[in-house]
């Protein structure tokens, strides 16, 4: 689920854009080696590289940290992916903590795995949590109707919180907006408001009745985000950081309030610009994306959200089980409350312009993949993070494959 300017993002794939040229004076090579290596399982160098008999998850050893070397390297080369990072891992199998690539194309300054990433939509599941908190404090309902916390909402009479969160409210994406992509474009270090974001979104019709169907839309995000400011008295950003950043043990986790970006971080690289030419985005306001995408984290606080999120740490069981109840989205996708199960990879994704963010949780094996790169151009349709889940997941757990179908382009 990514937050991606003028297209819904399903089932974590937000729809594709054409592919255009990396930027003048900088010739893509292949990534140089790992600038940060760390590999480490109980297992010795000789175990095999491949998946156990039994199909549990295998022993990350120097063998397969190889196999998941030219994997992840044979993505960067076919997407021309300027620099990513990833951190795996499994109680008891090791680790594998790898970052490829550079941060700054224009100097070379190689990415570490201790740097700062912009995660776009997988600020949907520190939200869609601080909602869940207050249906555990009883101040809120997941079956209320938005339009008892937020006036003026299409069909808010009949849209409830739980279809919001589930991504089966009806109402216009506005980030597909042709206004608010041209308003974003033209001036991308523009703050907006809320209220702005709903303008876009509420000058449409809707697309179906309350609960006919999934569809991404990060406008549902926006009216969450409003609810929990009304039921607590504090800005969003405060109650997050707060709330649900500090309780689960997050350090380098932020939900900002501007454009601020603490170093040391990358530079991120995106074509959804006014021309269509590839920019770098560092220093972009992300208030576009607000609730649902405006977070920034980091390899090691995003491990440990991946089993947070994933197994509900900071709600009631209950409530957790009501998150997990997923409905099909897309083949073999599904969706719950913030959160999708990808052929038994529970978590999110996230893009915005210039950065994109992969963060699962595997139950069977409790293990966590985590994903974090600086672009957003698409591949032949696909999110890149998507192909670095594929890649990765067929090495170390080919019967759960992380797979999203490709959506139709529809871009500029």
């Amino acid at each position: 689920m990514s937050t991606r300017v003028r297209r819904a993002a399903v089932g974590a794939v937000a729809v594709g854009l054409v592919v255009v040229p990396l930027g003048v004076g900088y010739a893509w090579e292949s990534p140089p080696a790992a600038s940060v290596v760390s590999v480490s399982a109980s297992a010795p160098a000789s175990a095999p590289a491949s998946v156990a008999a039994d199909g549990q998850f295998p022993q990350l050893t120097p063998a397969v940290a190889r196999q998941l070397d030219d994997a992840v390297l044979k993505v960067m080369s076919q997407a021309k992916i300027p620099g990513v990072m990833i951190s795996l891992s499994a109680p008891g199998k090791g680790s594998y903590v790898r970052s490829f690539g550079v941060a700054d194309k224009a100097t070379g300054r190689p990415i570490r795995t201790d740097m700062y990433m912009r995660i776009g939509s997988e600020t949907k599941t520190f939200t869609v949590t601080a909602l869940l908190q207050l249906v555990d404090q009883g101040k809120v309902a997941l079956d209320d109707p938005i339009g008892k916390y937020v006036s003026g909402v299409p069909n808010g009479d009949r849209i409830t919180l739980r279809e919001l969160a589930g991504m089966r409210s009806g109402l216009f994406n506005y980030s597909e907006d042709e206004g608010f992509f041209k308003a974003l474009t033209s001036n991308p270090r523009r703050p907006f408001t809320p209220q702005e974001l709903l303008a876009y979104s509420f000058k449409h019709p809707v697309l179906f009745e309350p609960n006919a169907k999934f569809s991404y839309c990060n406008t549902n995000l926006i009216l969450l985000g409003l609810v929990v400011e009304k039921q607590t008295g504090q800005r969003l950003n405060d109650y997050i950081n707060q709330k649900v950043v500090a309780p689960a043990g997050l350090h380098r986790t932020l939900f900002p309030v501007g454009a601020e970006f603490p170093t040391p971080h990358s530079q991120g690289y995106t074509d959804q610009t006014a021309t269509g030419k590839t920019e770098d985005s560092a220093d972009w306001n992300p208030s576009w994306g607000w609730a649902a995408g405006a977070m920034i984290s980091d390899l090691d606080d995003l491990k440990t959200w991946a089993k947070v999120v994933a197994t509900g740490t900071l709600l009631k069981p209950a409530t957790q089980a009501e998150r997990l109840k997923v409905v099909d989205a897309l083949p073999g996708t599904g969706y719950g409350l913030g959160i999708f199960n990808v052929q038994g990879w529970i978590g999110h994704n996230g893009s915005l312009p210039g950065y994109q963010s992969l963060t699962v949780y595997l139950p069977q094996s409790k293990a966590t993949l985590v994903v974090l790169l600086n672009t957003d151009i698409a591949y032949e349709g696909s999110e890149p993070s998507t192909l670095f889940g594929e890649a990765i997941t067929k090495v170390v757990t080919p019967d759960h494959v992380f797979s999203l179908p490709a959506q139709p382009v529809t871009g500029h």
